[in-house]
């Protein structure tokens, strides 16, 4: 009898295989005592252990065939520079010194320190970089216990096989991938961390939260991953085989169609043009934007150049890195989000406390207003770098007009500075505010009055809208993008800037599934930014939809309080394609 088990899919797609279980167990540390003659040797094997470990990132980090994305580098990179930082580093040689105990035990209270940290952050994609934090340290204590488990995965062919295991790095993703496997699984992980990412960006099918995936499931049992629906079947009957076997030959099909279409504008039958952009994070992230050839970026996150590390970086700094990212964009629209973070974010040194409930408290353009010593370097090095090419600045977290008018009185002042310094910049670069709170929808009129652009977050606006955390296991399933009251308050920013002559672009997860592409494109909507592994999945439904005859559709299914009648109208929209 086949067995069946639920998790949350990430990457799309269908792997079928035997199944490779990958027992990591967790890591057990027990303090101990060292004798004060014998700290400093304490203190070397652990340095030994963190430089054995950035060696081996480094072999991997080497090993990458030369035609690999530069994306996928990144997060091994990520991993480099945390062994720098003086946070994961340093304090453990301190905890040592000052507590007289073992390398382990000092590592395991500095990691509990941090991760306690990440856990109050309210920006989902943030916040599951505590995974990052987890997996570096998991590295050095392996190290330190010498376990001989640690590679495992690299000793057996993994050749179309289907990884199951607690939860995967980055550069553990990397190395199987490599070795040919045809999909993962892991008890732990959420849609936004970066083993998720890595996934979706090399597409290997992949489900991660599925819990009691190493208990139920038996190593070489055959297994279908379906990493669109987030479930697993081990044992298959062959119906279901036959069923899932036509369906990874449609995807593959579907893979190739979507790569023809790289060079096509999106455009619908009605003739009318759409903008597609994508969402970065890091420079080298421009390659595949360039490879996808998009209008440009919609958003890009500049809070990462703020992360793992002891100081913010100086305007000097964000002036070469944003200039770089201009003059790889080669023409192309940047859209600079300025920092999107809080005190639950905070940066070393800032003096600002964790608010006790972080998603409504000190963040985003709020801190940045509280503190211009960290506001004021950014917004001269986004307007310096404007000089290099077109840019464009966006605000995030807007709540009412009076922040609104403190950053462009910010702005202008900066703009002012630079005028009587001589230094070059756009003099009509344009500022835009992400919509992305409640408030800022319903008052979307004013906001778009002010402002050249407006920008619709999703993931944020869905969130505050429902009162949801949506990585919380608890509640998560009532994060619906469906829900009446989101979809009025899309609608209500989409009109404010239609009536004001301004463009609305959604750079929320939200624009870049391709089963709201038609009800978006219906209300109005004609910028959407996103990962760019969906940029073609969305072009290929524009291609096929005419507004003229989805804006009456969609304006009826506005009206609609019913979420079952709502989600039967939205199949209907769809029903044409493919």
């Amino acid at each position: 009898m086949s067995l069946v088990l639920n998790g949350i899919g990430v990457s799309r797609g269908v792997a079928i295989g035997k199944a490779h279980i990958i027992l990591r167990g967790s890591i057990e540390v027990l303090e101990s005592a060292i004798p004060p003659q014998y700290i400093e040797a304490e203190v070397t094997r652990f340095l030994n252990a963190v430089e054995t470990a950035r060696l081996q990132l480094n072999s991997i980090r080497d090993n990458i065939p030369d035609d690999t994305r530069a994306d996928i580098a990144a997060f091994i990179d990520t991993h480099l520079l945390m062994l720098d930082d003086a946070t994961i580093v340093n304090t453990p040689v301190e905890l040592i010194r000052e507590n007289g105990c073992n390398a382990e035990w000092a590592l395991k209270l500095q990691r509990n320190s941090l991760v306690a940290v990440f856990e109050q952050m309210n920006d989902p994609y943030l916040r599951t970089r505590r995974d990052d934090v987890d997996h570096v340290i998991n590295r050095i204590q392996r190290i330190l216990l010498a376990s001989s488990q640690e590679d495992k995965s690299a000793e057996d062919s993994l050749l179309g096989a289907i990884v199951m295991t607690d939860d995967l790095t980055p550069a553990e993703t990397v190395v199987l991938e490599h070795q040919g496997i045809n999909g993962f699984a892991t008890e732990s992980g959420g849609p936004l961390s970066h083993t998720a990412i890595l996934a979706r960006s090399v597409q290997i099918p992949a489900v991660v939260g599925a819990h009691g995936i190493q208990q139920y499931i038996r190593d070489g049992e055959r297994i279908i991953l379906d990493g669109q629906q987030g479930i697993l079947i081990a044992d298959p009957d062959q119906r279901t085989l036959e069923h899932y076997i036509e369906r990874e030959a449609r995807e593959e099909q579907r893979r190739a169609e979507l790569a023809s279409l790289i060079r096509t504008p999106a455009v619908t039958l009605d003739q009318t043009a759409v903008t597609l952009m994508a969402n970065i994070e890091l420079p080298d992230d421009i390659e595949a934007v360039a490879r996808e050839n998009t209008n440009g970026v919609g958003l890009y996150r500049t809070e990462f150049l703020f992360m793992n590390r002891a100081e913010p970086p100086d305007e000097e700094e964000q002036y070469d890195c944003y200039s770089r990212v201009i003059d790889d964009m080669n023409g192309r629209l940047l859209t600079i989000r300025t920092l999107d973070m809080g005190a639950d974010k905070q940066v070393d040194g800032s003096g600002i406390r964790c608010s006790s409930n972080p998603a409504l408290g000190l963040r985003a353009i709020r801190l940045c207003l509280k503190d211009p010593g960290l506001f004021a370097p950014q917004l001269r090095a986004i307007l310096r770098a404007s000089s290099h090419g077109p840019v464009r600045m966006m605000i995030p977290m807007l709540s009412n007009t009076q922040e609104l008018h403190q950053v462009l009185h910010l702005i202008q002042h900066t703009k002012d500075a630079l005028e009587r310094e001589g230094l070059a910049y756009d003099p009509h670069i344009q500022i835009g505010g992400m919509i992305e709170v409640p408030a800022a929808a319903l008052c979307a009129e004013t906001f778009a009055s002010h402002l050249d652009f407006l920008s619709i977050g999703t993931n944020d606006l869905i969130q505050y809208t429902l009162a949801i955390d949506r990585v919380d296991d608890e509640v998560n399933y009532l994060y619906d993008p469906l829900h009446p009251a989101v979809l009025r308050l899309i609608k209500m920013v989409i009109d404010a800037g239609l009536a004001a002559g301004i463009p609305v672009a959604m750079c929320g997860e939200m624009a870049g599934d391709p089963r709201y592409t038609r009800l978006l494109l219906g209300m109005g909507l004609t910028e959407f930014s996103m990962h760019h592994t969906a940029l073609q999945e969305v072009k290929r439904v524009i291609n096929q939809s005419t507004i003229e005859s989805l804006a009456p559709n969609v304006e009826a299914l506005l009206q609609a309080a019913d979420p079952e009648r709502i989600v039967a109208q939205i199949e209907a929209l769809n029903s044409s394609l493919y």
